[in-house]
This record gives C-alpha cells, sequence and structure tokens, in this order.
C-alpha cells in the first residue's frame, strides 16, 4: 500500500495536537524506505537516499531505537515532544549543513526529555 508523506505528516500533525507522556510508535523498514507508524498508520517515512538514510538512523536515536534491518520493526514509547522531534528530523534536507545544527540541538533535547520521563515513571 502506497502512502502520501504529506498525508502521514498530516496525521502526525494531528496526533501530536495533544500532549501525551506516552505514545507508542514503531519502526519499519521496507524496500521503500523506513517507516514510522502509530497505530499502523503512517507518520513520516524516510526513504532510501542519502539524506534519508541519515535522517531515519537519528530518527531512530531520537525515539531510543535502533533502526531495524529490512522488513523487521522496532517499538518505542515516547512522549510526544519526543516524537514530534523525531518527525522534525524525518524531515531534514542533509544535503544543507544547517540540518546538522539542528539536529545536535534535538537530539540534546530528546535525550532530556526521555531521561526525565524514565525518571518521572
Amino acid at each position: 500500500m502506497a502512502m502520501s508523506r504529506k498525508k502521514a505528516l498530516e496525521y502526525a500533525e494531528r496526533l501530536l495536537a495533544t500532549p501525551r507522556s506516552r505514545v507508542r510508535v514503531t519502526l519499519r523498514q521496507g524496500s521503500q524506505g523506513v517507516t514510522l507508524l502509530h497505530q499502523r498508520r503512517a507518520i513520516t517515512k524516510c526513504y532510501l537516499n542519502r539524506s534519508g538514510i541519515r535522517a531515519a538512523t537519528l530518527m531512530a536515536r531520537v525515539l531510543g531505537i535502533s533502526v531495524p534491518p529490512l522488513g523487521a520493526s522496532a517499538h518505542a514509547e515516547v512522549s510526544t515532544g519526543v516524537l514530534w522531534r523525531a518527525i522534525s528530523i524525518s524531515c531534514l534536507d542533509f544535503r544543507k549543513r544547517e540540518s546538522y545544527v539542528l539536529v545536535e540541538r534535538l537530539l540534546e533535547e530528546a535525550e532530556l526529555m526521555r531521561q526525565t520521563s524514565s525518571e518521572g515513571v
């Protein structure tokens, strides 16, 4: 089933509109790229090109997981704040140097948010 990145990001926007401390997401690697899902619906997708592979790797890092092998999935439970950062990274163009400055900031913030969340449980 083909998925429009635009429609996926529209769904992500609706999902993020209500702040939550726990959102279960799935990162799946298929032949077309790496897709982030919530309740089996696509939130964002990173295509198999140089920029997309970099984005997928960093997006997984923000979520605190690794990119799964082809055909497999990995699960994470994160806050909407961490999820927003993961989605933001998936939209960056890593052919531009400025993207790396933004990524460092987003990674730091996500790490702090995940640590705070796990301490509060």
